[in-house]
């Protein structure tokens, strides 16, 4: 059973942050076993359960090793995730729920951080043909739960006819989370149970991305038959990877 994370867990990241090399992390790699990957997994089996019988739905944990797309003198995360998400492919396209641990605390929430242009698109859509229920979504996890809407934005933003949505034509992706830097929290299961209760609030939002998605998915499927072309080649596209230790 998680029960919280400790002081040592927190110094660890800080220290692989300033330190991200092989020399300072092996000495210390037992505190990273112990403080971190082993909390993260209990808490990972614990946010997932109230997903777990929801059809597609998985979990994940990240381990500290990065993969080999990135530089060569970074060797280790000094954030690490818990992702809850429907499966996918493409996990930088997906709508997720997600757990992050760095040396500043925790985040928690929902994220689509890189979704295709077509994607938004889509989302602006359907709020320009009828706003209301994200406006109310959105409102209601922000007054009730003080989640944060966040999110990547254009550097032009997209021509806007529904002024009180104005702001969500602004992003390119789009989150909804909480940050805790409580210690007191952290330290102890209330970071559990805040988390879930967080989760289980933006899992509408989850969905509601999740069904665009696969809208746009269809779509596109839908207009390569009909021109008779192949899929799109995959070559240049971020791929899942198939081991824990890439992510």
């Amino acid at each position: 059973m998680f029960e919280g994370f400790t002081q040592e867990a927190l110094d660890f990241l800080l220290g692989i942050r300033l330190n991200n090399n092989k020399e300072w992390f092996e000495p210390r790699k037992e505190i990273y076993t112990q403080k971190i990957y082993e909390p993260m997994k209990q808490l990972g089996e614990e946010l997932y359960a109230p997903f777990a019988d929801i059809d597609g739905m998985m979990h994940k944990v990240g381990r500290i090793y990065r993969d080999e797309n990135f530089a060569p003198y970074l060797h280790y995360r000094d954030t690490m995730w818990i992702y809850v998400r429907y499966e996918a492919w493409y996990w930088n396209k997906t709508p997720t729920l997600f757990f992050e641990l760095s040396p500043e605390g925790a985040e928690f929430g929902f994220r689509i951080s890189k979704p295709e242009a077509a994607v938004m698109e889509r989302f602006r859509s359907q709020l320009a043909e009828d706003a209301g229920p994200f406006l109310k979504m959105t409102e209601e996890l922000e007054k009730k739960h003080g989640i944060v809407i966040g999110g990547e934005e254009y550097k032009r933003r997209k021509p806007c006819n529904v002024p009180e949505a104005e702001r969500f034509f602004a992003k390119k992706g789009l989150s909804a989370s909480v940050k805790v830097s409580d210690t007191g929290e952290l330290f102890s299961r209330r970071i559990c149970d805040h988390a879930i209760e967080i989760m289980q609030a933006v899992q509408p939002m989850n969905d509601f991305f999740h069904e665009i998605v696969e809208i746009e998915e269809l779509a596109k499927a839908i207009a390569r038959e009909e021109k008779n072309t192949p899929p799109e080649p995959e070559i240049n596209m971020v791929k899942a990877p198939d081991v824990e230790f890439m992510w």
